[in-house]
């Protein structure tokens, strides 16, 4: 069974810092691209941060949105089947739920999963 179970989410004021973890099960985790999504009130789901699954090697390769660029990172931790995302110089638009994704291509067809979302409150 295939599972994405984020955390770390909560309220931080404006400049703070937060941590979010993605724990996956139930697959490969290696081989795929792990994606962290976000999705405002009455906004559309956007791309913050993404990073390859470079099977067994370190060779990682990973991208922002330029909007997250200088203050967000995202690691992955193949060993512990796990993907993070740390957010520092926290804004008030970076309010939002945050998702984890899992996705690869495997013979043509696309594989892709999705976590439940931890919510991030920006507020003083």
């Amino acid at each position: 069974q295939v599972q994405l179970v984020e955390s770390g989410g909560g309220l931080v004021q404006p400049g703070g810092s937060l941590r979010l973890s993605c724990a996956a099960s139930g697959f490969t985790f290696s081989s795929y691209t792990m994606t962290w999504y976000r999705q405002a009130p009455g906004k559309e789901r956007e791309l913050v941060a993404a990073i390859t699954g470079a099977g067994g090697s370190a060779n990682y390769a990973d991208s922002y949105a330029d909007s997250v660029k200088g203050r967000f990172t995202i690691s992955r931790d193949n060993a512990k089947n796990t993907v993070h995302l740390q957010m520092n110089s926290l804004k008030p638009e970076d309010t939002a739920v945050y998702y984890c994704n899992a996705f690869r291509v495997r013979v043509g067809v696309p594989q892709d999963y999705w976590g439940q979302g931890t919510q991030v409150t920006v507020s003083s």
